[in-house]
């Protein structure tokens, strides 16, 4: 008995003597001073406080300057998340890699190689030809987003999906689709183990083995159009003056010699993520941009009436910012993570590690950052907005849309990656052109 008793005495004591060590962990001490403090926020359990786990979110505009300005280098990193590693190839889809030597040379690849002025100057006339294609089978074309798809897959793999003159079975282009479809929502759901990594084998809500699949099937997809590639490269095959980027790639990976992963993983991580966030990000934009206008017909009006002045109605356009700030593709941009130690100017000490999250990307009269912001800025800006303007003109310019009834438009959205309409957009069209110009 009395052995049991000491045994309970010894376990509180243990507990008291943990509480108080917690206490004081917890407590900003006298000699550190204000500057030094970490931001609390609510409803913390008693003793144990919040899961530790920091995530900096971030509110007000002056402090997004100041962490993505001053302190962009240390906040240029991107946490290792399950879906990173999993549907990103170990983090070498750059986008959503980290800060560091393989970072700096794939963006520089990205950058200058592949979405330069002049690539995208040799690649404008597939921009120009996948529109004017598109007014010929419209109402097929826009529902189901194939216009994106097509301009995205022919400039970095050469390969056509809808339409005429497609290069790809039905089955294959339907699997496509719906493993891009997967990616998206699995990339932006919540997975308990990037939060508490020691319960990760639980696999709560079977994201994992998702993840697992969906890498699978892409990496098999993209695996054949890579092979497709090199095959035409030892047929003598490659056209020297227009090549598209899985063409670059094969030719600058040779040379370039980067560290950390072997050249295919580089090739189609490279690619993939491309082709997410060229079709993907440039579909929902325009969609968005076509909900807002019909749920506001004087704007619609007014672009309809600007487009009849500069262009007229005798002749196609040859070549909506606000959009971006009330719905941008992504609603939060992607995490970054802090590299060191750092104090904002507000005065907070923000530790190494620490995830950061900018919920207000959106801003308020017009301070938006729909492409990010500093190093992990998006390098695809240029042809992005090239793309939307043609593509929304020419919609607009070329057909008189409306509702198919007097209620407003739906604008709810859906969960995950990208911010998609949660319901379909459902539009009229009326052509408002000359019947001969829909088949130049």
């Amino acid at each position: 008995m009395d052995s049991i008793l000491q045994f309970f005495s010894t376990l509180l004591l243990a507990l008291l003597i943990l509480c108080v060590f917690l206490y004081h962990i917890k407590r900003p001490t006298t000699s550190k001073i204000k500057t030094c403090s970490i931001p609390q926020a609510g409803g913390a359990w008693p003793i144990i406080g919040h899961p530790h786990h920091l995530v900096l979110v971030l509110s007000f505009w002056e402090i997004s300057r100041g962490c993505f300005t001053v302190h962009d280098k240390v906040f240029s990193t991107r946490p290792s998340t399950l879906a990173s590693r999993l549907l990103g190839y170990n983090n070498a889809m750059f986008g959503f890699g980290p800060y560091g030597p393989y970072w700096h040379e794939m963006r520089k690849i990205v950058t200058i190689e592949l979405l330069s002025n002049h690539r995208l100057d040799m690649l404008k006339h597939v921009c120009t030809l996948e529109v004017k294609t598109a007014f010929r089978e419209l109402f097929n074309l826009w529902v189901r987003k194939d216009l994106m798809l097509n301009v995205t897959l022919r400039m970095v793999a050469g390969k056509r999906f809808h339409g005429a003159g497609v290069d790809c079975e039905e089955g294959e282009v339907q699997s496509f689709e719906k493993v891009m479809r997967d990616f998206s929502y699995l990339f932006g759901v919540f997975v308990l183990s990037d939060t508490v990594p020691f319960l990760g084998w639980l696999d709560v809500n079977g994201y994992e083995r998702a993840m697992k699949k969906t890498a699978k099937k892409l990496d098999a997809m993209m695996g054949r159009l890579l092979e497709e590639h090199k095959q035409k490269r030892l047929l003598g095959g490659e056209a020297k003056g227009e090549q598209d980027f899985m063409d670059v790639m094969l030719t600058i990976i040779e040379d370039a010699g980067i560290a950390g992963f072997d050249a295919d993983t580089i090739n189609k991580a490279t690619c993939l993520n491309l082709i997410l966030a060229g079709s993907d990000a440039t579909m929902i934009h325009l969609t968005w941009t076509l909900a807002l206008l019909l749920n506001n017909q004087h704007v619609l009006r007014k672009a309809q009436e600007e487009l009849n002045f500069h262009v007229g109605k005798e002749r196609c356009v040859d070549e909506s910012d606000e959009t971006l700030r009330l719905y941008p593709p992504a609603p939060i941009i992607s995490l970054r993570a802090a590299m060191e130690d750092c104090t904002l100017s507000t005065g907070y000490h923000i530790p190494t590690g620490t995830c950061l999250m900018d919920k207000g990307v959106g801003g308020q009269n017009f301070e938006f950052i729909p492409f990010g912001s500093a190093r992990r800025s998006c390098p695809g800006i240029s042809l992005a907005l090239q793309l939307v303007h043609l593509t929304l003109a020419s919609f607009l310019h070329g057909f008189e849309v409306a509702k198919p009834s007097n209620d407003g438009v739906d604008m709810a959205e859906s969960p995950g990656l990208a911010t998609l309409k949660a319901t379909p957009l459902e539009v009229i069209l009326t052509p408002r052109l000359n019947s001969e110009l829909y088949g130049q």
